[in-house]
């Protein structure tokens, strides 16, 4: 018997993320992976099956799928940030997909007020409008450079000549392998990708703010660390200092493939205003 043709609406915006306790999609537990019978017997997640309470996901999902009268949904974005890390500045372009709506007449800018209004503080989204679906490719195939904010705790102090002279020149290129808390889901080779620092400041004690930018696909916190050699040069040894971490780690702006600014995914191609229902495929 054939099945009747699935119903899907595209939603773009974009979302920022002042918290660094929400994953962006549903973070569920890698034991169960959420299963209802399996996850009552979990110990990894209590029989919760999620690791996380809630995601950006969830949250816009919870608001704007009762809007439709769907539970069905897919998050798409230009791609994603730890946890712990916040999404600052214009916020991440992303597209949100709702199968099998069964209301179109959805007022938008309510629905951003009212995830906004629920989320204080938390999520934030901005300049929801209805979208087609060749925007979800154009943002997942996109490679968009990142700017980052970090606070770098640093083993040794850094030197005001070291600095001066890593501003000179302030990109550089980085051979990075595969860091160990990605393994388990990324293929185990060496990437080459560029790193440019924008600015460096002190800090309390040996700390530095950072402000750099990196090519598509950098592991940031590693690039800074360099996890014992997995990462040549780490930003420690571009600074001459014993050793660093990455403390805390926000995302400033989404970036054209080269760092520019210009060129962020939502003036790449402006984003076409459409009725109501003209997302509906």
């Amino acid at each position: 018997m054939n099945q009747p043709p699935k119903t899907k609406l595209y939603v773009e915006g974009r979302y920022l993320k002042h918290t660094r306790d929400l994953p962006q999609t549903v973070f569920f537990c890698p034991e169960c992976k959420g299963h209802p019978r399996r996850r009552r017997k979990c110990e990894r997640c209590e029989g919760f099956g999620k690791l996380t309470k809630d995601s950006v996901q969830e949250l816009i999902g919870w608001v704007l799928g009762k809007a439709a009268g769907t539970r069905r949904h897919k998050f798409h974005g230009a791609g994603r940030e730890d946890v712990d890390v916040r999404m600052l500045g214009e916020g991440r372009p992303f597209v949100f997909e709702l199968e099998n709506p069964k209301v179109t007449q959805v007022d938008l800018a309510e629905i951003e007020t009212e995830i906004n209004s629920r989320n204080e503080g938390r999520l934030e989204v901005r300049g929801l409008h209805w979208t087609q679906k060749s925007r979800v490719r154009e943002l997942k195939e996109g490679r968009f450079a990142k700017e980052y904010r970090a606070l770098v705790h640093c083993h040794s102090s850094a030197g005001d000549e070291a600095i001066e002279a890593a501003m000179e020149d302030p990109r550089y290129e980085v051979a990075q392998k595969t860091p160990s808390r990605v393994a388990h889901r990324r293929a185990d080779k060496v990437r080459g990708r560029w790193v440019e620092l924008v600015t460096v400041e002190r800090g309390e004690g040996d700390d530095l703010v950072v402000v750099l930018r990196t090519q598509a696909g950098t592991y940031v916190k590693e690039a800074i660390s360099g996890e014992g050699g997995m990462t040549e040069p780490s930003l420690a040894e571009v600074l001459g200092v014993d050793g660093a971490e990455c403390v805390e780690l926000d995302v400033l702006a989404i970036l054209g493939a080269e760092g520019e600014e210009e060129e962020s995914p939502a003036q790449l191609e402006p984003p076409r205003a459409v009725d109501f229902g003209a997302g509906l495929e």
